[in-house]
C-alpha cells in the first residue's frame, strides 16, 4: 500500500522537491451498490467512497512544466502547461494531460508542478480513473491558488473522460468521490443533479466492504463500454419515436417514461429491449435500497445487489468470464450479503457486503475455487476487505 510518506520521500529523490513545499493529495475510490450503468442514461444511482485510494505527493515545479512519475508505471510524463498535447492512446499520463486542459477552460493555470501518483489497491472496477483525474485536478488547483467547487471539478472530471479521452461515461463516479459524507450512502439523481447522503440507523450497519480483484485490468475505452452506451441510447429514441415524442441523437433512457416502455419494449430490437429493461429495473432497485438502507434492512439491500449483477449480465450483457465466477462464487458464500460487478464489468472487481466474522469463509471459497476456474490468474487475483471513506483531503 502506498502511503503519504513512501511518495513524499519518492519525489522529493526523484525530482528534488524542497521537503517544505511538499504537499500529499488523497483521493479515495469509489463503490456503487446499486444503480449499474445507468448514469451515463440520466438515471438515478448509489454509491460510497471507501477507505483506499489514490495518493499523490506533488510540489510547485517553478515553472509552467508538469512532471510526474508513477509507482505503478514505468516511466515519466512532462508536458507544459501552455501548450497541452492531445490524448495518446493507452498513456497513463492521459489523465493529468486532460485535467491541465479541462481546467485551463475555465481558469488561469500558469504553475505547473512535480508529483509521484500511487494506488492503494489494483486498477480496475473502483473509479480509479476518476480517483486519479480528480487528483490531478486538485492539485493543479492547489498549486495555482485557484478555487474551485465540488460540484465545478465533477464537470471537470467528466471533461477529461468524455471530451479529452472520447468515453461516454456519466457523472456517477466523481460524484461520489467528492459528495459522499463518509459511513452514509449517496443517492443521487444524475439528470437533476440532486443528492442526499443518507444515513442507516445508528449502530444497525456493521458489514466489510469486501473487494475481489479479478486480476484484469484495461481501459474502459478498449471495452464494449462506448457500444453498451450508444445501444442504450438507440433504444431511447426508438421508445420515443414509437410513443409519438421528440427525439435526437442525444435522447436517453430517462426521457422515456415507464408506460411508454412497457407499451413498446416487444417492438424493439434483442439488445435495445434489454438495455432498455435494465434500466428500468435498475431504477426500481435503486430507489427500494435507498429505503432498505435508510430503515437498516442489509440482507434485502444485499439482495437488490445480487438481482443488479443477475440483470448487468442478461439485460446489459457486460460481465467476462471472470467477474461471472467471482459474482457466483461470493453469491454463494455464507457471510455475503450481496455482491455485484464494480465498474462497468468488462474487467476489474466485484465488490460485497459481508460479515466481518465470516472473512476467513470467503478468503477459503475464493482461493478454492477462483483459480480453479481461470488458472492463468492464479497469481494475479486479490482479495481486499474495506471501510467506509471519506472524501479527498489535500495536506
Amino acid at each position: 500500500m502506498r502511503t503519504p510518506e513512501n511518495l513524499r520521500e519518492t519525489l522529493e529523490d526523484a525530482f528534488g522537491a524542497p521537503s517544505a513545499e511538499v504537499r500529499t493529495v488523497f483521493v479515495p475510490y469509489r463503490v456503487c451498490p446499486l444503480g449499474a450503468h445507468v448514469d451515463h442514461q440520466l438515471g438515478q444511482v448509489t454509491g460510497f467512497c471507501i477507505d483506499r485510494g489514490m495518493c499523490m505527493a506533488f510540489a510547485p515545479s517553478g515553472d509552467s512544466c508538469v512532471r510526474i512519475g508513477s509507482m505503478e508505471f514505468e516511466g515519466q510524463i512532462e508536458f507544459d502547461l501552455e501548450q497541452v498535447p492531445s490524448a495518446v492512446t493507452g498513456d497513463w499520463g492521459n489523465y493529468a494531460r486532460g485535467a491541465a486542459q479541462a481546467l485551463s477552460q475555465r481558469h488561469r493555470v500558469c504553475r505547473g508542478f512535480d508529483g509521484v501518483i500511487g494506488g492503494s489497491m489494483p486498477i480496475g472496477g473502483l473509479s480509479s480513473s476518476a480517483a486519479v483525474g480528480i487528483a490531478y485536478l486538485l492539485a493543479l488547483e492547489f498549486v495555482n491558488n485557484v478555487e474551485v467547487t465540488p460540484a465545478e471539478n465533477i464537470g471537470l472530471d467528466q471533461f477529461i473522460e468524455n471530451s479529452y479521452l472520447d468515453l461516454n461515461n456519466g457523472v456517477l463516479d466523481p460524484s461520489v468521490i467528492l459528495l459522499n459524507e463518509r459511513g452514509k450512502l449517496l443517492f443521487l439523481d444524475c439528470q437533476s443533479g440532486e443528492y442526499e447522503d443518507v444515513s442507516p440507523p445508528s449502530g444497525v450497519f456493521s458489514f466489510d466492504v469486501a473487494i475481489v480483484y479479478s486480476g484484469l485490468s484495461r481501459s474502459l475505452v478498449t471495452t464494449g463500454y462506448n457500444r453498451r452506451v450508444a445501444e442504450c441510447r438507440e433504444a431511447a429514441r426508438w421508445l420515443l419515436d414509437l410513443d409519438g415524442q421528440p427525439s435526437s441523437n442525444s435522447s436517453v433512457l430517462r426521457n422515456v417514461s415507464r408506460d411508454a416502455f412497457e407499451r413498446h419494449a416487444e417492438r424493439l430490437s434483442d439488445a435495445a429491449r434489454k438495455r432498455a429493461t435494465h434500466f428500468f429495473t435498475e431504477t426500481d432497485r435503486v430507489r427500494r435500497g435507498v429505503e432498505f438502507w435508510r430503515y437498516g434492512d442489509i440482507a434485502s439491500f444485499g439482495k437488490l445487489m445480487n438481482e443488479s449483477c443477475e440483470s448487468s449480465i442478461r439485460n446489459y450483457e457486460c460481465g467476462g468470464p471472470h467477474l461471472i465466477s467471482l459474482y457466483e462464487i461470493l453469491s454463494q458464500t455464507e457471510g455475503v450479503h450481496g455482491t455485484r460487478f464494480s465498474g462497468a464489468g468488462f474487467r476489474g472487481c466485484c465488490v460485497a457486503l459481508a460479515d466481518p466474522g465470516q472473512r476467513g469463509n470467503i478468503i477459503d471459497a475464493v482461493q478454492r475455487l477462483y483459480p480453479v476456474r481461470h488458472p492463468e490468474v492464479a497469481d494475479k487475483y486479490e482479495i481486499h476487505f474495506c471501510s467506509f471513506g471519506g472524501g479527498p483531503e489535500t495536506t
